[in-house]
């Protein structure tokens, strides 16, 4: 694997839809989604200056985003509380003297990735479902991303035009369903869209469409016509994983996105991830799946964290983590509960995080 490739590199790549961001929309009132993508906080000191924070967060976040870089949009830092540097979004974003720290047993791959490589960028860990990375860039950089060190210039399935990935997804009659990833998939244009699942529908067996992307969440304006478009001429199954940490995320921006993409004839789940000072409270766990709710998402998956360099400071005791979903499970019904599961490489499936069984007795 070579080692510690950062986002920042793989968004001057030629696919990369912010390099054509400057010509798109012209003419139109309000600014598209590649406008605010290109738009979106790099700079930790303009960060910093935005939300009226200490001047000496500057220097640290300056030093950790050399090798990871700041990625923000600027919709979603409004959404952040102003003098706050605990506030549980900007916690999600702002690179801090922490991630430069070396750790033992957090590492460059900790979810084994490129040892289930199939073809180039193409993922298949799970029996009747592999994964396509379709892009190295995002809407934003999470500083507890298991994929930071991913080596996207060489793995990207678009550097071949997908043809690997297809020719390994025909081949395999096994494989019924299909998970777009990344980097976000969804930082692809449309028509890249519309070519690729025009690929995956020549294609007999596979039957559904996953798309894990946390745009609806960070950046709702990619929730437009013209991808609405796209997701009404898919005639796979559509399910669409997005990804919340915390109620606060979750604003009308972002529900007027969910109602768009359920009228396509989307399936709408959320995987989030524990994290210390985000979301490790059962207060903070049980907002966010009664806001998800409210927006017509289930909660899907409560990951424990991927050990990976550079997010040790978000790790959790699994002994808390298990608290917490104990807590999580008195206070709501089962629907509203996700599953505590952690990935671990080479296992057939997700694992599920459980303690000892406990048993009442009368």
């Amino acid at each position: 694997m070579i080692a510690a490739t950062s986002h920042a590199n793989q968004l001057n790549s030629q696919h990369d839809p912010i390099a054509f961001a400057s010509a798109a929309r012209k003419g139109s009132e309000e600014p598209g989604w590649q406008q605010l993508l290109a738009d979106a906080v790099s700079d930790p000191r303009e960060l910093c200056a935005l939300l009226e924070l200490d001047p000496a967060l500057v220097l640290p976040a300056l030093t950790a985003a050399r090798d990871f870089a700041l990625r923000v949009p600027r919709s979603y830092v409004a959404r952040m509380r102003k003098g706050d540097p605990h506030d549980p979004l900007l916690l999600q974003v702002l690179p801090v003297a922490a991630e430069t720290a070396v750790v033992d047993g957090f590492v460059t791959d900790p979810v084994g990735d490129m040892d289930r490589r199939a073809a180039q960028g193409l993922l298949h860990k799970y029996r009747g479902r592999a994964l396509l990375v379709a892009t190295g860039a995002c809407a934003v950089h999470c500083r507890y991303c298991f994929r930071r060190h991913f080596p996207y210039a060489e793995e990207s399935a678009l550097q071949q035009g997908w043809l690997g990935a297809i020719e390994h997804l025909r081949a395999d009659p096994t494989i019924g369903e299909v998970i777009l990833s990344g980097g976000d998939p969804w930082s692809l244009s449309d028509r890249r869209l519309k070519q690729l699942t025009d690929a995956l529908e020549a294609i007999p067996h596979i039957r559904r469409l996953r798309v894990h992307t946390r745009y609806p969440i960070v950046l709702p304006e990619r929730i437009d016509s013209g991808l609405l478009e796209w997701l009404h001429g898919v005639r796979l199954q559509k399910v669409v994983v997005m990804h919340a940490n915390h109620a606060r995320e979750i604003d009308p921006s972002v529900r007027q996105a969910c109602a768009q993409l359920s009228a396509a004839g989307v399936t709408l789940l959320n995987q989030s991830v524990l994290l210390k000072g985000v979301n490790d409270s059962v207060d903070a766990l049980a907002e966010l799946s009664e806001a998800l709710f409210e927006t017509h998402v289930l909660p899907y998956y409560l990951h424990v964290l991927d050990k990976v360099r550079g997010a040790a400071h978000f790790d959790l005791p699994e002994s808390r983590a298990l608290q917490l979903h104990r807590e999580l499970t008195a206070r709501l019904p089962g629907y509203l509960v996700p599953k505590l599961v952690r990935e671990v490489a080479g296992a057939p499936a997700k694992t599920a995080v459980v303690g000892p069984i406990e048993v009442s007795l009368e």
